[in-house]
């Protein structure tokens, strides 16, 4: 990896890892977090971004078995180098906590797929989506 990919990579880590913790603020007040204007975008607000969430929305796929759930986040975005691409998938439990993340290398992965284990897990589940032009995207399923 180049040291520019490793920066940009860097700083889009960094920037997840801002924006986690006011979903978990915006959990203990007990509601559901309202995009704060141009922070994380969903299906209902879109933003400067609008047109974009076909592309950009995670989609959450669960399955239930044995007490285990299997959580698979898609986000149907093309991988084109380092040029445009999906940075990383971050999963948070329903108090928006950080249960485990994925990055990508778009010069290794030709699509933007991870999969988790989640043991004795129910409730929401948030998966967000960074991609390096348009922002951080966030879906919800239930576990």
């Amino acid at each position: 990896m180049e040291r520019r990919d490793f920066i940009r990579l860097s700083a889009a880590g960094a920037a997840v890892s801002v924006i986690a913790p006011s979903l978990a603020q915006a959990a203990e007040a007990g509601k559901q977090p309202t995009p704060p204007g141009d922070v994380f975008y969903t299906k209902d607000a879109q933003g400067r971004w609008a047109g974009k969430a076909a592309t950009h929305l995670p989609v959450i796929e669960v399955v239930k078995a044995d007490g285990k759930a299997a959580v698979k986040i898609t986000t149907p975005h093309e991988m084109k180098g380092y040029e445009h691409y999906i940075v990383k998938h971050v999963l948070l439990d329903k108090d928006y906590k950080f249960l485990n993340e994925r990055m990508f290398d778009p010069s290794k992965d030709p699509v933007a797929i991870s999969e988790f284990s989640l043991a004795g897990y129910s409730g929401t589940v948030y998966a967000l989506s960074l991609c390096n032009k348009h922002d951080l995207w966030l879906s919800s399923a239930e576990v």
